[in-house]
């Protein structure tokens, strides 16, 4: 069965004796050449600054798995780049254990504002998240751009989630979402794609999405000249189904022509980091 966006497979090297684990390509820039009188030609710059991550799952993949995988990569970035002092989850029991605590225990200020900051961030996230499963619901979404720093035409580094390569079916007949998004971010830990970079200060971030310009999003506003960033560090993760595909079970494909209809849509609201 053919891709949604008819993007072609990426090359899969599967795990020693397991033949129903997910495959897992990952892309690593070819090494710089250098030209005449040492310089790096721009070419070979760029593929250094654009590593890519590919996933291959071996059937098809729900919507709400593509939404979740969305929605955990935003908040791995954030905790990766710095921009939270604890994974997302850790984050929420500690801020609402210290509201609760707050209630018969008289903090000092510098707690009580590192706290009430912690509340901002974390309503902030909350409803990105909830209005990225309101997107996901409306349309099909075949790229996620998670970009931070400077703005959302020209970010200092930014991540692109690239589903035009997952087929989507039925929830009843896909792979299950929880060992989707464990090897998800263990193609990412294998990858290695954030150990070398360097500390990002506390900055802002911007989550864009593509979707039918017909879908009749409220929240996310479209954005109908926007470009992808050629500058900046950027990291793709491209995933994608493979093997046995029931047809019945996968949604009506789309030809790559159909991809036209699809638009830029950006958060209202920028993400804020904070550090303890």
């Amino acid at each position: 069965m053919a891709a949604l966006g008819g993007a072609e497979p990426a090359a899969v090297v599967a795990a020693p004796g397991s033949q129903a684990s997910l495959a897992l390509a990952v892309e690593t820039p070819p090494a710089l050449q250098r030209g005449r009188g040492g310089r790096r030609s721009r070419r070979s710059v760029l593929a250094a600054l654009s590593p890519a991550v590919s996933v291959v799952f071996p059937g098809a993949v729900s919507r709400e798995s593509c939404c979740r995988f969305a929605c955990e990569l935003l908040k791995h970035v954030l905790h990766q780049r710095h921009q939270l002092p604890l994974p997302y989850e850790q984050l929420v029991y500690f801020c609402r254990r210290a509201t609760q605590d707050g209630d018969v225990i008289k903090k000092p200020t510098s707690v009580g504002l590192a706290s009430k900051k912690c509340q901002q961030v974390l309503v902030e996230l909350e409803g990105v998240l909830q209005h990225l499963e309101v997107m996901f619901s409306l349309t099909l979404v075949p790229r996620v751009l998670i970009l931070l720093g400077g703005n959302a035409v020209s970010p200092k580094e930014f991540y692109e989630l690239n589903l035009e390569g997952i087929c989507v079916g039925s929830a009843e007949k896909s792979l299950k979402t929880t060992p989707c998004v464990r090897k998800l971010f263990h193609s990412l830990f294998i990858a290695d794609v954030f150990s070398e970079l360097k500390a990002l200060p506390i900055t802002g971030t911007v989550v864009m999405l593509q979707g039918h310009r017909n879908c009749g999003a409220e929240w996310f506003r479209p954005k109908l000249n926007y470009k992808v960033p050629t500058r900046g560090r950027k990291l793709t993760i491209n995933l994608s189904c493979d093997g046995d595909l029931d047809i019945s079970a996968s949604a009506p494909q789309i030809m790559t022509s159909a991809w036209e209809d699809y638009i830029w849509f950006q958060a209202p609201v920028t993400l804020k980091g904070f550090h303890e």
